[in-house]
């Protein structure tokens, strides 16, 4: 009798794992909608809708019957008698559960409608490019953030407890180690290369490319990389972004730019990077934290491994190049393969974080990461950012902002709250190159079968590796598990000193 009320219990609990995933599912749902079909005027009441939503999402994870549940599975860890898969279930709910807590309800909900009301908000003044009109709403977030990581509690900063949602258990103070050994490799790098004698001109690359056309080659890219369209979408949105409803149901969004093939077909390969994470985690386990990614950073990795380390290197185009010449011959039948990749990788310093080159990217996120934990840690002032933020654009990458829209407003992410987001961009591309270098011993002949347009044995060495296991393991161990080493710069630096001293003939 012990031994079935036992397993009863536990498939209550993931019972009720699941209840919460079919509604987080339709909060995703329609915060999908708000991005790419819902008109203007629905920006508030579709506002006023999430906000319920979440507060019954929270009191419903935080009811007394759940809490009972969480208790009996916690007591049932302690003595042993759960599987490594169920333990981590319970460690990750229960990590979750404490957070979420602490949290009061009205809190909750008052921060998802502003959240939701700031990002029109925030689209409106991009499109005028005037930060004070976001203003408000800017201050307003911070504040509840600021809330938000007094409710959740934390020992040095309060950006830690802002960066855990999105990378558990980071630190702030490792962060900053980590960028600050990047930006002293970066800034330098970034010298040596605007000094060499090789010119490169990206503007062989542009032309009058046909919208229908460039959808038809991304579409064609996604299906080689192994992304199911009978599991997902793709479709248009201002900021490009993926958001999945369940492993069988995976959207991703991309931007188009006639003049710009490349301004596309980079945002969907990234996007794609991450809708085949979401496709690959299991089925059977959605619902728990099984079958959800272990962090942003890992999951960043895979949206950067795929975007730059595959899809912007000589391997990708030794198939790609002969397609892409017969779908737009202008210009690309006059221009030679030799041509192209240096200009489809040359490095210019510009405004726009989402069209850096790799070496230029992450000193975007150095200058975004320095802002928002001084916002959060009260150091600077929310009226001030267009300021500060043009001193670092200058101080950083030697450019002077000529408007907000390029400089202050051109992220989505503290509109919606993101704070403590930005950081896992560039950790993603640390992991991306930790795990290729590993991947290229484990696979054989690797790049010769990406050059042949296969792709199956990388995405299911990702697959093995990485996305089935979810949450099974923390970020850290992970790493370690997959490459026999923590995570670290070198792999990263390495990888661009190698590409780009070639390209530059350093």
């Amino acid at each position: 009798m012990a031994k079935q009320s036992k397993k009863d219990s536990l498939i209550e609990f993931k019972e009720k794992l699941k209840e919460l995933a079919h509604l987080k599912s339709a909060f995703s749902v329609l915060h999908w909608d708000k991005e790419v079909y819902m008109p203007a005027q629905g920006n508030k009441p579709r506002a006023e809708t999430l906000a319920y939503l979440s507060g019954e999402l929270h009191q419903k994870f935080l009811s007394s019957k759940f809490k009972k549940l969480l208790e009996a599975s916690k007591d049932r860890m302690a003595k042993g008698e759960l599987t490594p898969e169920e333990s981590a279930i319970v460690r990750e709910v229960r990590r979750e559960f404490e957070r979420e807590s602490k949290m009061p309800l009205e809190f909750v909900k008052e921060l998802t409608r502003v959240t939701a009301e700031a990002h029109w908000v925030w689209a409106e003044a991009r499109k005028k490019s005037d930060f004070r009109i976001f203003l408000p709403y800017l201050k307003k977030i911070v504040e509840l953030k600021r809330k938000e990581a007094e409710f959740a509690g934390f020992k040095n900063s309060p950006y830690d407890a802002l960066l855990d949602v999105y990378e558990p258990c980071a630190t702030a103070e490792e962060i900053s180690v980590i960028l600050e050994e990047l930006k002293q490799f970066l800034v330098p790098f970034l010298k040596k290369i605007q000094t060499s004698s090789r010119q490169i001109n990206p503007q062989i690359l542009k032309g009058n490319f046909s919208i229908e056309k460039q959808k038809e080659f991304g579409k064609l890219v996604l299906e080689k990389m192994g992304f199911s369209f009978e599991a997902g979408r793709l479709d248009t949105s201002t900021h490009p972004f993926t958001i999945a409803h369940h492993p069988y149901d995976v959207r991703i969004t991309s931007r188009y730019d006639k003049n710009n093939l490349f301004y596309s077909l980079s945002s969907t390969i990234h996007e794609a990077g991450h809708a085949l994470y979401e496709q690959g985690l299991l089925a059977e386990n959605f619902g728990t934290p099984l079958g959800e990614s272990v962090s942003l950073g890992v999951h960043e990795s895979q949206s950067r491994v795929w975007e730059n380390i595959v899809a912007k290197n000589k391997p990708f185009w030794r198939y790609f190049y002969p397609i892409l010449q017969q779908k737009f011959k202008e210009p690309f039948q006059k221009i030679s393969i030799d041509d192209f990749y240096p200009a489809l990788n040359s490095v210019q310093p510009g405004f726009i974080r989402t069209e850096a080159d790799e070496i230029t990217y992450n000193l975007h996120i150095i200058l975004r990461f320095e802002i928002e934990k001084a916002l959060i840690e009260g150091t600077i002032a929310v009226e001030n950012l267009p300021l500060i933020w043009n001193e670092k654009v200058k101080e950083l990458l030697g450019l002077e902002a000529p408007n907000d829209a390029m400089g202050v407003l051109q992220d989505v992410h503290w509109s919606g709250g993101g704070i403590g987001y930005f950081p896992t961009y560039t950790l993603g591309n640390l992991y991306s190159a930790q795990f290729y270098e590993t991947a290229k011993r484990d696979v054989l002949n690797l790049e010769d079968e990406i050059a042949a347009g296969e792709f199956g044995h990388f995405r299911n060495w990702l697959r093995k590796k990485i996305h089935i296991h979810g949450k099974f393991y923390r970020a850290s161990d992970l790493v370690y598990n997959i490459t026999g080493e923590k995570l670290n710069s070198r792999y990263f630096i390495e990888y661009l000193k190698k590409k780009y001293g070639e390209i530059y003939e350093l």
